[in-house]
């Protein structure tokens, strides 16, 4: 089979006649059809235009030109590119993954708990594949995916188990439910940002039926979905040093820590072990104190999906640099450009119809559907730490959750408002240190991702896609980081008083790191500039060499 494409404009209509079908006309299909001449079976060969779209999304790495230009009738000499990046779905891999995996509480699993496995099983997340998860015939990325359905299909269980109705009476929402409400009606994500989230209320009845052993499936096809769903997502991340899958992991690492703490010992959460009977009235105790958040497993899912998302299709530029770029996707959402565009990138995909009894699974009713959609906006618009408006506005929403009175006490409002308030800004709080969560672990998690970012900001400088070298003030901002960022948001997880022992972690990590960055970092930047120089300086031959073989 021959294969090839071109983007642009067609006129679309309907031939008459006896054999009247639907048609493409134009330039662009022109185009397409006349580099099917020149190209190989079982490859996709893509038009300049196509590898420059392709490039804008950040996918570079799905194409690498022909070693030399095509002749195109009409056209002349043409440039064109090979599509290189796999689409295929890990579909053979409909086994029991829990059995391959052995305990789900493994290397990436153990991820910042506060210990000496924390640091072992990150470290061996970059430097040791092949014992990240013990599963052999797998790549990084698909190990990465198998863990990612793992945590989400817990969470599932935990929502089906949370259901009357038993597990094969489930049913799809109708595609007239999941489109109407505005969503995608011509509002962008940011729109729909409300600034309280109404939860579901606890249920003693809902935990009781949690613990039950056969509400707690979600069946092989939804389980299936799940997997191809994760996998075609990781391969929606480019090939960033920083903004990439394996830090959308590294972020649900964190997630699911921080909800996992805020009920202790993980009773009666989605993220733990099923809820033994006589724990109930503690766990009613500990989901007050949480404002909610645990009173509902689709809350706890939707943070949790939101962090593996949350960086789709990141340009590998902060949303500044993509408005003065002029992009396509900075004229469409002017503000919070990336973050939008992987809430509707994620979005639509889960909407496809091959995902109906994933989506079943996650909600059966018009009112979960929304209450979803909204924690997956909010949730993942909060990762935009950079706009300034944005902040100011969390801030002030915060102030207002957590007010004090006169004498200094915390507000004592317990109405549903407040507590759906409180909620609303803690999760968006929680998604927040989750995403610099590197910045409150262990020095040598800190230092690993520290460079990854500053890779990630240099090559963006060198290819003429920032105003100033981010090496000259990279120490300083790193410290400044600290200090009006990250051990501020550190001790505003410690005063919402909900995530125990992990907040006051957290601030411990957070100092300390400040300290030894404070002693080492002009060093480490150095560094950073000589390996940046060296990778570049390889990079060449690896170029020139994959050119010739293509």
């Amino acid at each position: 089979m021959l294969c090839c494409a071109s983007s642009g404009q067609v006129t679309a209509g309907v031939l008459r006649g006896q054999r009247s079908r639907f048609q493409l006309f134009g330039d662009t299909m022109n185009t397409a059809a006349r580099m099917e001449s020149s190209g190989e079976p079982n490859r996709i060969q893509v038009s300049q235009v196509t590898a420059d779209w392709l490039a804008e999304a950040g996918l570079n790495r799905w194409i690498i030109p022909r070693s030399t230009k095509t002749f195109v009738k009409g056209k002349g000499e043409m440039q064109t590119y090979w599509l290189t990046k796999s689409s295929k779905i890990i579909k053979s891999k409909q086994r029991d993954v829990k059995t391959e995996l052995g305990t789900q509480e493994t290397e990436l699993g153990t991820l910042g708990e506060g210990s000496e496995s924390e640091e072992l099983s990150s470290e061996r997340t970059e430097e040791s594949e092949e014992d990240f998860l013990g599963v052999e015939g797998m790549n990084k990325t698909e190990r990465l995916v198998e863990w990612n359905v793992e945590i989400l299909t817990s969470l599932l269980e935990q929502i089906l188990g949370s259901r009357v109705e038993d597990v094969d009476q489930i049913q799809t929402l109708s595609n007239d439910a999941e489109r109407k409400n505005g969503i995608g009606g011509g509002k962008t994500v940011l729109e729909e940002f409300k600034p309280i989230i109404h939860l579901k209320r606890f249920d003693t009845e809902e935990i009781k039926r949690r613990g039950r052993p056969k509400s707690m499936n979600i069946g092989d096809e939804a389980k299936s979905q799940l997997r191809n769903y994760i996998s075609s997502i990781s391969g929606m991340y480019p090939d960033n040093a920083f903004h990439n899958f394996e830090h959308a992991s590294h972020v649900t690492a964190s997630v699911k820590k921080l909800l996992a703490r805020i009920v202790n010992t993980n009773e009666g959460n989605g993220l733990g072990v099923h809820i033994p009977f006589d724990s109930v009235e503690d766990t009613v105790d500990l989901a007050g104190h949480s404002y909610g958040i645990t009173s509902d497993p689709l809350t706890q899912f939707a943070v949790v999906f939101s962090a593996v998302i949350h960086d789709v299709l990141h340009p590998g530029v902060p949303n500044t640099q993509l408005v003065k770029e002029n992009s396509r996707w900075a004229r469409l959402y002017k503000k919070s450009i990336a973050e939008q565009k992987s809430v509707d990138m994620a979005w639509d995909l889960l909407m496809e119809d091959e995902f109906a009894a994933l989506r079943a699974c996650i909600y059966q009713t018009e009112e979960d559907f929304l209450r979803f959609r909204q924690l997956v906006v909010n949730t993942v618009l909060a990762t935009d730490i950079v706009d300034k408006e944005l902040q100011a506005l969390r801030k002030a929403r915060w102030e207002t959750a957590f007010s004090k009175d006169e004498t200094g006490d915390a507000s004592n409002d317990t109405s549903v408002e407040s507590e759906d308030r409180k909620a609303t800004i803690v999760i968006e709080h929680l998604i927040q240190a989750s995403d610099v969560s590197h910045t409150m672990q262990h020095w040598h998690i800190y230092k690993k991702w520290n460079e990854r970012f500053f890779m990630e900001c240099y090559a963006a400088y060198k290819e003429g896609r920032a105003d100033s070298d981010p090496s000259q003030n990279w120490y300083k901002g790193e410290i400044g980081f600290f200090d009006y960022y990250v051990i501020p948001l550190a001790k505003k997880l410690q005063s919402c008083g909900v995530f125990g022992v992990s907040s006051d972690e957290y601030l411990n990590y957070a100092r300390a790191n400040r300290e030894e960055w404070v002693r080492e970092g002009e060093a480490l930047v150095r560094q950073f500039l000589l390996k940046f120089k060296e990778r570049k300086t390889n990079m060449v031959p690896a170029l020139e060499q994959a050119r010739s073989t293509s």
